[in-house]
């Protein structure tokens, strides 16, 4: 059994944002409907690393347990077949661009109609509202517009990509999730469907902590600072003496004190010294070189033991490559390994872990229309000739 075992959802999405969140319902047991253009398909499909199948290994991962339904929107028969889609669909996602939907004559009012129980969910560069609703966008300009690749970077340096220029679409594809849970939820109540708008900038901006607040309270810009972090030090990362980084995070006062202790030097933490959290702000140059002249002195597996041993927060920085062979990731599933197009192939595993309803990757991503004649006949009662006509039309 899955939780969401008996819910039907239909991706009109391309790329990763609103396609991710379909990928999630679907891992935990949607019935996921990937309606594509026909002869091209998702755009997905060529992002990324190429592979021999013709498709990226960044489509084969994230269109896992997906059924492939190609429909040429833009046709009048290929409008009526969807349709027919959507009064048998609980949640519709999309993210064209505002008012695409609406050409092809699906606005939210139309699916009400066709549907009263569908869930539509939204997803675009700035929203279905506000002056910039008809800009286009992708995750860097989301990255850059929400506040965060200004934060990302040296303090004497320039912008930064902040890690992955997916992490808009990934974090919107997991709100896309919440919104249409708790609208399934809502709709156990009131019978009824409602609509989700979701704009790239707004989750990335609601992941940035104090940064509205202490700007309205104080003026306060902040600015990038490294590795660094704004309230607390020593928050960092530091080089060990074999050339491997440490992580180390010290959110309060006991937390440095027990990190003096496994240093060597419990002075550092008395009330004369670093031991307030105002101290060590005021000292932050100060006490992070001591503190990276402590890590620098040892080999990196030295430095973590010590830190655990303290019971101080502290890890590796990792690379993919130090990844795939740490015994935790091995053991919590965190990579799985899936039969493809071409062959077993690694790819993130399913989360969260849930005890009597876990998820499941069940296929990687599919051919291009794979599953159109099955749909169409099993679902739309479509027969045969009609299937063959409407191929031969390039309207599937």
């Amino acid at each position: 059994m899955h939780a969401l075992d008996g819910l039907k959802v239909l991706d009109l999405g391309t790329f990763i944002a609103g396609p991710f969140c379909a990928t999630v319902l679907g891992e935990f047991g949607a019935e996921v409907i990937k309606v594509e253009r026909p002869g091209t398909g998702d755009h997905l499909r060529r992002f990324g690393t190429e592979t021999d199948c013709g498709d990226t290994l960044v489509w084969l991962s994230e269109a896992r347990n997906k059924k492939s339904l190609t429909l040429d929107l833009t046709d009048t028969r290929g409008q009526q077949i969807l349709r027919e889609l959507i009064a048998e669909t609980d949640i519709v996602i999309e993210n064209f661009r505002p008012g695409v939907l609406e050409r092809f004559g699906f606005a939210f009012e139309e699916i009400e109609q066709i549907n009263p129980r569908a869930i539509l969910l939204r997803v675009s560069a700035y929203g279905q509202s506000g002056p910039n609703r008809d800009l286009p966008g992708f995750a860097r300009i989301a990255h850059a517009f929400s506040g965060l690749a200004y934060l990302a970077g040296e303090p004497d340096g320039p912008p930064v990509t902040p890690g992955s220029t997916s992490l808009a679409d990934y974090m919107t594809g997991l709100y896309g999730v919440i919104g249409v849970l708790l609208a399934v939820q809502a709709r156990e109540r009131s019978g009824r469907g409602q609509c989700i708008d979701l704009a790239l900038y707004e989750t990335i901006f609601r992941a940035l902590d104090e940064l509205a607040p202490a700007f309205q309270q104080f003026g306060f810009v902040r600015e990038r600072m490294g590795a660094d972090t704004v309230n607390v030090t020593p928050h960092s990362h530091y080089q060990a003496a074999d050339g491997g980084w440490v992580a180390i995070a010290c959110s309060h006062d006991d937390m440095f004190a027990r990190l003096a202790k496994a240093m060597g030097d419990p002075g550092l933490a008395s009330p004369d010294r670093f031991g307030p959290k105002h101290a060590r702000l005021d000292a932050r140059d100060e006490v992070n070189t001591i503190v990276a002249q402590w890590v620098g002195a040892l080999p990196r597996s030295e430095v973590l033991q010590r830190c655990v041993e303290a019971d101080v927060p502290a890890g590796p920085l990792y690379s993919i490559a130090d990844i795939v062979e740490d015994p935790q990731y091995r053991h919590r599933g965190t990579i799985t390994t899936v039969d493809s197009r071409i062959g077993p192939l690694a790819v993130p595993g399913v989360i969260p872990a849930m005890s009597d309803t876990p998820g499941e990757i069940r296929w990687l991503g599919n051919e291009l229309g794979s599953d159109t004649e099955s749909i169409l006949t099993t679902l739309l009662a479509r027969t045969p000739d009609e299937i063959a006509e409407l191929r031969a039309d390039g309207v599937i």
